[in-house]
């Protein structure tokens, strides 16, 4: 059964997931575009993991509908597990095989064909950066090529879906900047990434699209610049200066100037527009005042996530808006 087409790479709706009667996943929405980067931001035990298995079907959902590539994974798991590749966090590998051996078997399992079957591994190990290292035990790997190993892996069989659950997990910084670079090369393949992270900061940059999940649950989803303008609706700038603090007191009589507020250093200036920034800086040099810095807000994915977390807590899941951002 093939792919259906024009639909969401993944949609789970309204997915209920207990273990022993503990809630794992709780009316779930998760739906990824096609050829974008997904990524599912939580803390540990948000459910991220327990979401990814349920997209291959390697586990079913108690109730709601989970389609993956438009099908249904409970159904037609085989066929939605020969389009996915996904390396876990904790990647399984064989320690006392070679990286060429690893990938062979892997690429066998996943029926790739003998007689293309060692140009897939050259060129899977190639663009990961391997190449060298595949005649090694992989027991003797460090912790980012085995990383780099799984990677290759998951795409020996050129699936549609990439599926990577923490991807840089016990990586050294500059080779988790390795890992994201590739991660985010793949979709101009045409690849389409669900990437689960705790860390903020790698989502930074990174993400097409933004689900942040707590206790099972999806609080927010969309764009990240759709996200950060519904929580911070008004464009601000923060001023430091130097000198009489008075300098700051009329910047409110400037047209576009909605408001100010003052800060340790200086002032915040909320503004209908940040074209005007200038304008606002020439106020105040011309009331005596030096400044220092200027530097315009702009929200990250972790003012964001705990943005959405607050607005959870304060306002109760029963009365969260969810479809908000969707």
């Amino acid at each position: 059964m093939n792919a259906v087409p024009h639909s969401p790479a993944v949609a789970l709706r309204g997915v209920h997931k207990s273990f022993n009667d503990t809630p794992a996943l709780t009316d779930l929405e998760v739906v990824a575009p096609n050829g974008k980067i997904t990524v599912l931001l939580g803390p540990n035990g948000a459910g991220k993991t327990t979401a990814i298995r349920c997209i291959t079907g390697a586990m079913s959902a108690d109730t709601g509908t989970v389609r993956t590539l438009g099908l249904d994974p409970e159904r037609d798991g085989e066929e939605v597990r020969r389009q996915c590749g996904v390396v876990s966090a904790k990647p399984a590998l064989y320690d006392r095989l070679t990286g060429w051996d690893n990938l062979t078997y892997a690429a066998e399992l996943h029926g790739v064909e003998r007689r293309i079957m060692r140009d897939r591994i050259r060129v899977s190990a190639e663009r990961f950066g391997i190449e060298q290292a595949l005649d090694a035990q992989v027991g003797g790997y460090s912790t980012g090529m085995k990383t780099r190993l799984a990677l290759a892996r998951s795409v020996l069989h050129e699936p549609r879906l990439l599926l990577f659950d923490e991807p840089t997990s016990g990586l050294d910084p500059e080779s988790a900047q390795a890992v994201l670079k590739l991660i985010r090369d793949m979709t101009a393949d045409g690849h389409t990434v669900v990437m689960c992270t705790h860390h903020l900061v790698e989502a930074e940059g990174l993400a097409d699209h933004v689900i942040v999940l707590d206790a099972g649950t999806d609080l927010v989803s969309g764009q990240p610049d759709e996200l950060t303008r519904t929580y911070w609706p008004e464009d601000s700038v923060e001023i430091s200066i130097e000198g009489d603090p008075t300098a700051i007191a009329d910047l409110v009589v400037i047209t576009g100037v909605r408001r100010t507020e003052p800060t340790p250093r200086g002032v915040r200036a909320i503004l209908d527009d940040p074209s005007i920034t200038p304008d606002v800086v020439s106020a105040i040099v011309r009331s005596g005042a030096r400044v220092t810095r200027v530097v315009p807000h702009e929200p990250t994915l972790e003012e964001l996530y705990f943005a959405a977390r607050r607005s959870a807590r304060d306002l109760g899941e029963s009365s969260m808006p969810k479809e908000m951002a969707r």
